[in-house]
């Protein structure tokens, strides 16, 4: 009789190497190991031997960085969305990408369930659960931080550690780096460790060490660069007057960014699951990315569309964050979003120095702004009346003198 198979969300870290050789104990189950490569670079060096050799039965490591830039970075930047004020979503855009490639191996393997490493704390496994139950609602989830057994086997690192070097796993765990990080086309993230403490400095000098894609803005080149991004319909599809796809803008804005210091940001939001946390990110590409788009925009988009689709970015926010890409109402809401972005076409210009992007210069063919209406001398279009204004004024006050009156008649 053939064994159960289950499909495991492998990083090759030290909680999902653990995990794999657990899963096959506790299950007696064949182990699927699958890594999304999504721009870890280099972190994917050697993950197929070692996840052969921790007992999995087959390793899938599919490149999705295309289909991640293009149908997940792309159309979240369109919305707007940045979590309460300050997060690009790097990481939470990431999971549902990642979640339903599970789900298709899951299928495409006659696997029963689909297993995963985050924590019970975290909300990686409320994106990945609510991804699966939206994809494949038939599919078992098995989740071992939220397992009793699991827990008091590794009540901490220190024994997960002992487990590895017991069963012949490779693990990079040290103290020297006491944080976690999670690394894509989009962003790195670091948490944990002593960034739990929020007076913690991370950009001192001497903790530099711990970043990855960028420079300190002090370090950053003292000569501005400019860069231009062409857009069609709401999206970048070309740099410096070179025609690219969205993984290779990434990339290209990515170098940019990294080399400016741009994009660095330490927060502390509040998780899905009720805590806050604090996290320091590094995006760089996304924020230069962000920025133009935005600017763009500006030029381009009626007040009231725009107006409207900006009412909804903490909802749209919200819901990547929270793990709902792939609900009835993500989806409609960028069906909004979409429709919003079919005259968002031209070229942004911006300046990047010290950690700073920089608006330097926006023209689109379908272009909203009119310099000959807006100016300051004569009109020559007679397309704004002046005296139009009095009238204008006179209606929109008339509420606020109503409540002014009533409110001066209580006080008598």
């Amino acid at each position: 009789m053939a064994k159960e198979k289950i499909v495991l969300a492998y990083s090759g870290g030290l909680d999902t190497s653990v995990i794999l050789k657990w899963l096959k104990e506790t299950y007696d189950a064949e182990i699927i190991a699958f890594t999304a490569d999504i721009g870890q670079k280099d972190e994917l060096d050697g993950l197929e031997a070692k996840a052969l050799s921790t007992g999995a039965s087959k390793v899938y490591i599919d490149d999705l960085r295309e289909e991640f830039a293009r149908d997940f970075i792309y159309p979240m930047f369109q919305s707007g969305a940045l979590y309460e004020g300050q997060y690009l979503l790097g990481t939470s855009i990431a999971r549902p990408l990642i979640a339903k490639r599970m789900v298709e191996i899951a299928r495409a393997e006659g696997a029963t369930a689909i297993a995963h490493g985050a924590t019970g704390k975290g909300n990686d496994q409320v994106r990945f659960e609510l991804t699966a139950a939206a994809l494949a609602p038939e599919l078992g989830v098995i989740a071992p931080w939220r397992m009793d057994e699991f827990r008091e086997q590794f009540p901490g690192r220190a024994e997960m550690i002992a487990y590895a070097e017991k069963h012949n796993i490779p693990v990079q765990a040290s103290a020297a780096k006491p944080y976690s990080t999670d690394r894509n086309l989009l962003h790195i993230s670091f948490e944990s460790g002593m960034l739990e403490d929020p007076w913690f400095d991370p950009s001192a000098t001497s903790n530099e060490e711990m970043y990855v894609l960028s420079v300190s803005p002090e370090e950053a080149p003292d000569q501005a660069e400019y860069v231009e991004l062409e857009f069609e319909q709401g999206n970048c599809v070309g740099v410096n007057g070179e025609a690219m796809i969205p993984l290779e803008i990434m990339e290209k804005l990515n170098e940019l960014g990294g080399k400016h210091g741009v994009g660095r940001v330490d927060m502390v939001e509040n998780r899905f699951v009720g805590m806050k946390s604090r996290g320091v990110y590094e995006t760089p590409g996304g924020t230069i990315l962000f920025a133009a788009h935005r600017k763009m925009e500006s030029l381009t988009m009626d007040r009231e569309v725009m107006n409207l689709r900006d009412s909804l970015n903490a909802r749209y926010s919200s819901l990547v964050y929270n793990g709902f890409w792939f609900a009835p109402e993500r989806l409609a809401l960028q069906a909004l979003v979409t429709e919003s972005q079919k005259n968002v076409s031209g070229t942004v210009r911006v300046k990047l120095y010290k950690g700073n992007v920089i608006g330097a210069g926006v023209k689109s063919h379908v272009s909203l702004y009119n310099p000959d209406i807006a100016t300051m001398e004569a009109d020559p279009t007679k397309a704004y009346n002046q005296n139009d204004a009095t009238g204008f004024i006179r209606l929109n006050a008339l509420r606020l003198k109503v409540a002014s009156g009533v409110e001066q008649n209580a006080k008598k």
